[in-house]
């Protein structure tokens, strides 16, 4: 058998691999720049229509995404927090907030006034047991809106709770671990809203 042969012959195709390798890259790379207005557009709508609901309508008038703030959190991370206004008077913030739930991480998303009152809270995210700990969900029921008017003086704060817990938040059967991962990250939102209040209105 000639080897030399077989080389000649076969010389060709690691720059074909090459070659196709290169396109395909190009490819992508054009592909993530033709749709990348398009997708930052999509996100930037979907986070507005979330920050519309947990905010009563007609409450601000300026754009929450051009009207933020970066506060230091306890443990040193950074957290992102959207003013609102009406006719340039500053009258809330919206923020994340998150919780340990049963099966993972709980994303929420709440809403206070100036005075430390809840407007609005809901579940961005999360990962609990269906029929069971999605009861979080807003479109599941109304369990999260219970949370609306309420601030860390209404209730008291020994009564942030599930009722399970002596506290004033219902619990759900078979599934109290997630209600109390909630009502946890909703009094944390709101100790954090009191603690950089002065910032935030800065």
């Amino acid at each position: 058998m000639n080897l030399d042969k077989i080389r000649e012959k076969t010389g060709y195709q690691p720059l074909l691999l090459g070659l196709v390798a290169l396109l395909a890259s190009a490819s992508l790379a054009w592909a993530a720049h033709a749709t990348k207005d398009a997708i930052a557009a999509a996100e930037a709508k979907d986070l507005r229509d979330s920050l519309s609901q947990v905010l009563p309508p007609g409450f601000a008038d300026n754009d929450l995404l051009g009207d933020t703030i970066e506060l230091a959190q306890a443990d040193g991370s950074k957290r992102l927090i959207y003013r609102s206004r009406k006719a340039g008077q500053l009258n809330g913030a919206v923020f994340k907030v998150e919780g340990k739930g049963y099966a993972g991480p709980i994303q929420i998303l709440m809403a206070v006034d100036q005075e430390g009152r809840i407007l609005g809270v809901r579940v961005l995210k999360h990962t609990e047991t269906p029929g069971l700990g999605d009861k979080i969900d807003v479109g599941k029921g109304g369990w999260v809106k219970t949370f609306d008017g309420k601030s860390l003086d209404d209730p008291a704060p020994e009564q942030w709770a599930v009722k399970k817990d002596g506290g004033v938040f219902d619990q759900f059967a078979g599934a109290t671990i997630t209600p109390r991962a909630v009502v946890k990250a909703v009094k944390g939102g709101l100790e954090f809203f009191s603690q950089h209040k002065s910032e935030i209105e800065g």
